[in-house]
């Protein structure tokens, strides 16, 4: 196991990598394709020899996010204890989710007392968690920043985000393949809260992408994540658009808010894509009776690749898919849209709202 002092020295001489755009599997071993399905999925007891899932010294993780108070957020701890569980090597300590800054910080310095080897943080507040993280690094405990970024880079030896931007840009793309050069296409917008930096940077993904086919954003609307909400700001936005071609929801979980008012409505002569990637609006998608066609998503999955990354950090391996002898600073998760031809690869893996 990779000693807390040797990682302080690599903190201390590594120049920071470049962004990596990495799937989850990047982070598993080149098994051969004639390795059975149970070798492949079964955790370190029944890893290949040599390969990073081969069972190691043993790794405590820490680790905290907020509470689950929608589908997307209860997902990022069930899908971080999910993989913990396959790994014979992991000891997994997971604090009580909360939305409190002050428990938050507690519950760090909890870990860092206990000496973990290593801390995965979703921070319910990335500016106001900066400063214990920088003291969790500082005590040479390795903290692996998920979502909500520090505001400090010296606060984590590697950040998991998705791409917030990169949403908008699939959604905006997907509506132009919709509607092509149409001049008199109607796409609107229901956005999610719109003072966050998450939602200023998917509406400005959604309008860059629709530039390129000389489309615009006729309607917005923004609404707080919620079902209520979604509810809400669809019924203004449908009252104030009596045609729409295209609609994008910023989210899943207020889209089934949105979903009801379009029913409610009674309007079905557009096609709507969700955001984030919820099982429901994938059901919806397979369905083929809603105006829901496809949805982009935002992974669910972050922790749990932060998860594995603690792992390959404290046990000094390094992401075997990659030249890079170390794991990477950032790693930034894609966007993908997920329609009716491409949904049962998703699903399995989709949160419910």
């Amino acid at each position: 196991m990779k000693s807390h002092r040797s990682f302080r020295t690599k903190l201390g001489t590594s120049a920071i990598a470049g962004l990596a755009v990495l799937s989850l599997a990047a982070c598993t071993s080149n098994a051969s394709d004639d390795d059975d399905d149970e070798k492949a999925s079964g955790g370190t007891s029944q890893a290949a020899s040599g390969s990073n899932d081969e069972a190691g010294d043993k790794v405590v993780i820490g680790f905290s996010a907020p509470a689950a108070d929608h589908g997307w957020m209860g997902s990022i701890t069930e899908s971080a204890k999910k993989v913990a569980e396959d790994y014979d090597d992991i000891e997994l300590r997971v604090a009580e989710g909360t939305n409190d800054v002050n428990l938050q910080i507690s519950q760090v310095e909890t870990f860092i007392n206990d000496k973990v080897d290593a801390i995965v943080l979703l921070p319910f507040d990335g500016a106001a968690m900066t400063p214990i993280a920088l003291e969790a690094m500082q005590a040479g405990i390795p903290v692996i920043n998920v979502d909500r970024e520090f505001d400090d880079p010296n606060a984590a030896r590697v950040t998991v985000l998705g791409d917030n931007y990169g949403m908008g840009v699939s959604a905006g793309q997907w509506a132009c393949d919709q509607v092509g050069d149409n001049p008199d296409a109607v796409i609107a917008e229901i956005a999610g809260i719109d003072s966050l930096p998450l939602t200023q940077d998917r509406s400005r993904g959604f309008k860059d992408a629709l530039a390129d086919c000389d489309q615009n954003v006729d309607n917005r609307v923004a609404a707080e994540f919620t079902v209520e909400s979604g509810t809400e700001a669809a019924e203004n936005l449908l009252q104030a658009a009596p045609k729409i071609d295209v609609l994008w929801n910023h989210d899943d979980d207020q889209g089934v808010g949105v979903l009801a008012a379009i029913e409610n409505a009674g309007r079905d002569e557009f096609a709507m894509i969700g955001g984030a990637g919820s099982a429901n609006a994938m059901r919806e998608i397979q369905s083929g009776d809603s105006v829901l066609k496809a949805t982009v998503i935002y992974p669910s999955t972050q922790a749990a690749d932060g998860i594995k990354l603690a792992r390959l950090l404290v046990q000094g391996k390094s992401m075997s898919d990659l030249v890079e002898v170390e794991v990477p600073r950032t790693v930034q998760l894609y966007a993908p849209v997920v329609t009716a031809d491409n949904v049962d690869q998703y699903i399995d893996s989709a949160f419910e709202s």
